[in-house]
This record gives structure tokens, sequence and C-alpha cells, in this order.
């Protein structure tokens, strides 16, 4: 495995071992489930289990609480989804995903993404990560781009992000270019999602882009394995 992911063999022993019971865990607690026609060997189940458990190195298995399946589909799979205008019109359409983490409910990814991230595992790009940013996120029942933090950190961390996306939010709408994925300025949780990508993928990226935020995830997810 440590072949496979960059992310997991730039590791020092201390935090190996911390990922490797935080996976065994992950193994024991969730169920794996594929969609045909994938199907996942047992290297393959723990390779997963290792990315996922990677964004809760310093967090811990607290991080795994409130959910108990992970769905993997072969490709980007396509969802419904539905919304009542303020004039109380029914809008309907598909979206086509490759990860998606439903609020009390699955974890769900595709294996063609997840295998495209550790190709190129310096690209800016970590599915997996940003679903369990979001994983993260919901724990203190509000998704907001803050996780649960202690009262004095999570108050500079508010405000620290919201600077951050305001600036990025100002950007994008004024079309000027942005240094990362423009897709982190939807809102504020993917703006959180989105740059837990760049602390595992592009560490430095982020830190030029945003520095008070990747100051903030030295701290909450530990040194980038890719710095």
């Amino acid at each position: 495995m440590r072949a496979r992911v960059r992310w997991i063999a730039s590791l020092d022993a201390d935090r190996e071992q911390r990922l490797r019971a935080l996976a065994s865990r992950f193994l024991q607690r969730k169920a794996i489930t594929p969609i045909e026609p994938l199907q996942l060997d047992a290297p393959q189940r723990c390779l997963l289990a290792a990315l996922c458990c990677l964004p809760l190195l310093e967090f811990g298995e607290e991080g795994l609480h409130g959910w108990s399946q992970l769905i993997v589909y072969p490709d980007a799979f396509r969802v419904n989804r539905s919304h009542v205008d303020a004039a109380g019109v029914l809008h309907e359409w598909d979206d086509e995903l490759i990860g998606e983490a439903w609020d009390g409910g699955p974890l769900i990814l595709s294996w063609a993404d997840v295998e495209a991230d550790l190709d190129d595992p310096h690209a800016g790009f970590c599915v997996v990560v940003h679903e369990m940013a979001h994983k993260l996120d919901a724990l203190d029942g509000v998704l907001d781009g803050t996780p649960p933090l202690p009262r004095d950190w999570q108050r500079a961390w508010a405000r620290d992000f919201q600077q951050a996306y305001d600036a990025l939010v100002a950007d994008v709408d004024g079309g000027r270019d942005v240094a990362i994925d423009p897709y982190a300025a939807e809102a504020p949780e993917e703006f959180f999602a989105v740059c837990s990508e760049y602390h595992f993928s592009d560490p430095a990226l982020l830190r030029a882009a945003f520095p008070q935020v990747a100051a903030h995830f030295e701290r909450f997810y530990g040194p980038s394995p890719s710095a």
C-alpha cells in the first residue's frame, strides 16, 4: 500500500502506526459496499479504509461516528436532485458526482476517481479527503465549514475561514483567476472540503493562497504528507 499511496508512504513511523490502528477500526465498524460490476479485494478495502482515516490522524476515531457504510461505485454516479423555488415550483435535475457524504448516512465514492487521485497525488485533488471533511464538519450537527473544536480555536477558525472564503467568493464573482478550484466558493462547507484536499495534495499552493487556513490545517490534520 505504501508504494500505491504516496501520502501514506511519506508518514513517519508514529503517524503510520496511528493510521493502521484507525484503518483497522474502520474495517471493523464500516460496511464497504461495491456497486456491480465493481469488486473490491481485501487490499483495496484496506486502501479505502486508510484513505478515509488519513484526515483523522490528529482528530481521532471520533471522526468515524454517525455513519456505518462506505458505498463505492465503479465510476462517477448520477443522483436525482429536487428543489422548490420561492414561487412554489418544483425543479428536478440529475447531478453526476464522484463523491458524496450524506448527513447521518453513507459516504459514497467513485473508485475510478479514487484511483485517479492516487495516480496524480500532487494535483490538488483527493475525493476521499473531500468527503471525509464533510463527515467531520457534520459532527457538530451543522454543515458550515467548522468541525467540532475547542471554543477558542473554533472562534479563530470561523473568523479566518470566513475571511478567506469571502475573499475567494469576491474573486470568483469578479471573474478573476483563483489559485484553487473555484468550486470552493460554492459554500463555506465546500471551501473547507476543497481546501482539505489541497492540504494533503498541494499544501504549498494552499499556504500561498490562504496562509491562515493552512496554519489551522497543520494543527487539525497534522503536517501534510506532501509537504
